[in-house]
């Protein structure tokens, strides 16, 4: 039985039996008007606006905070984010658990296995450890840093500076959220974290880029992770130089800071696909190198997955999209720069706009309300599973390392995503079963 409630979004009665597959209606709530209102009008489910029973919700963050743990959640409900995503998604606390796994591996694995996990730049978080950068700070003059708020996207509240006194000027400053008034601080000010920057970037014709790669999340217990062959690169507006490091349009490739630059072309936009730029640097370095860049990737996803699995609140109504924002230096080392619980899915252009329908439809097809799937899939639609309790490796794809054959990972990240064919193969049998 449910449990009564008084929010108007949670069920206050119990739901009807549901029909077999393939004669009910999915109901579904969404509180974005972009593209996932889209696909789930596209499916064919059944929209709930205000009150009423749902099945699948589309929430934001902000909601789950405020009434997901005063609701009770029939068996068969899904819901978009886990309790507490923002272990790896907030800023400060990425870095922190990622960190403390770090040291684990260190002690059960030793130092070279740690090393494996050194793929974010040092950090430190403001102002808990302000003393600890200083000190940093003294044995690296001229080095840029970056600083960000902990809990903001899009570029804001983001700046680079190489003295001390630029963050002791920013303090004063209004945009600053350490304002003091005149009989004591207005509030709480905001963590910020400060990071050694990246000043080596990979340049496509001169310009810096990060690549924007979705992770879909299952489970924690056990970890099931499954990768997405599509992505994109955000590449800046203007050609890269350290000379001047206050001109956002050259440091930060974020779209929403992109867009505002007077020369840019919506339409066109600032993207390659991760299929053009995985040819792109075949053409440039060769496809073994190539291989090895992708696989430390593949290696970011598992390790910071693994460095929450123990501390996430895992939910068996709930599953996790997440965008990862990972830079390629000039040696091609890949290092996480953040991972977003709310990748914005606002398309900036036709091509992008696809990709996300293709993207969000293939979450919904993992996610099977319809109960369509075995469960023992290594692929659906667009996504391989890389991750189940262990490593997902492909059928019959190899690896050379040092002339010994290993088994490679079940990840095609930049590879051709025939998910429609895919998909066509994968129900047709399900449904001759049935």
């Amino acid at each position: 039985m449910s449990k009564p409630s008084k929010h108007p979004l949670v069920p206050s009665r119990p739901l009807q039996k549901r029909n077999e597959v393939g004669e009910r209606v999915i109901r579904f709530k969404c509180s974005l008007q972009n593209t996932i209102l889209d696909v789930l009008r596209n499916r064919g489910w059944q929209e709930v606006v205000g009150e009423g029973d749902w099945d699948f919700y589309w929430c934001d963050v902000g909601w789950m905070k405020e009434f997901f743990d005063h609701f009770y959640l029939e068996e068969h409900m899904k819901i978009c984010h886990f309790r507490n995503h923002y272990e790896l998604t907030r800023k400060n606390l990425m870095v922190k658990n990622l960190k403390r796994y770090r040291k684990q591996v260190e002690k059960e694995h030793g130092k070279t296995e740690a090393q494996k996990c050194d793929f974010f730049p040092m950090t430190f978080e403001l102002p808990t450890e302000y003393h600890m950068f200083v000190e940093e700070f003294k044995k690296n003059p001229g080095q840029i840093w970056i600083m960000k708020p902990v809990a903001k996207s899009q570029g804001k509240g983001i700046f680079l500076f190489r003295r001390l006194k630029d963050i002791v000027d920013w303090k004063k400053s209004p945009q600053s959220d350490y304002q003091f008034a005149p009989d004591g601080p207005k509030e709480q000010p905001e963590n910020y974290i400060v990071q050694r920057y990246l000043d080596d970037p990979y340049l496509i014709g001169g310009r810096k880029f990060d690549l924007r790669v979705y992770t879909l999340v299952t489970s924690y217990v056990p970890l099931k992770a499954w990768l997405y062959r599509e992505g994109f690169a955000r590449l800046s507006n203007t050609r890269f130089s350290l000379d001047t490091i206050d001109d956002t349009y050259i440091h930060l490739t974020n779209v929403a800071v992109q867009k505002t630059a007077p020369d840019y072309d919506p339409e066109k936009g600032s993207k390659w696909s991760v299929r053009q730029l995985r040819i792109f640097l075949n053409a440039r370095h060769g496809k073994e190198r190539v291989d090895q860049c992708f696989q430390l990737i593949d290696e970011i996803f598992i390790r910071s997955l693994l460095s929450v699995q123990k501390i996430m609140v895992n939910d068996k109504h709930c599953f996790e999209l997440y965008g990862y924002d990972v830079l390629l230096d000039s040696n091609l080392k890949p290092w996480l720069l953040e991972v977003n619980a709310s990748p914005s899915l606002t398309a900036s252009s036709q091509e992008d706009y696809e990709l996300k329908c293709r993207l969000l439809d293939d979450v919904l097809n993992v996610v099977d309300l319809e109960n369509r799937l075995t469960g023992k899939e290594k692929a659906v639609g667009g996504f391989d599973l890389m991750w189940n309790d262990g490593p997902v490796y492909a059928d019959s794809m190899f690896t050379e390392s040092n002339s010994v054959t290993l088994p490679r990972l079940n990840s095609f990240l930049g590879c051709i995503n025939e998910r429609k064919q895919q998909l066509r193969q994968l129900y047709r049998p399900l449904q001759t079963i049935k």
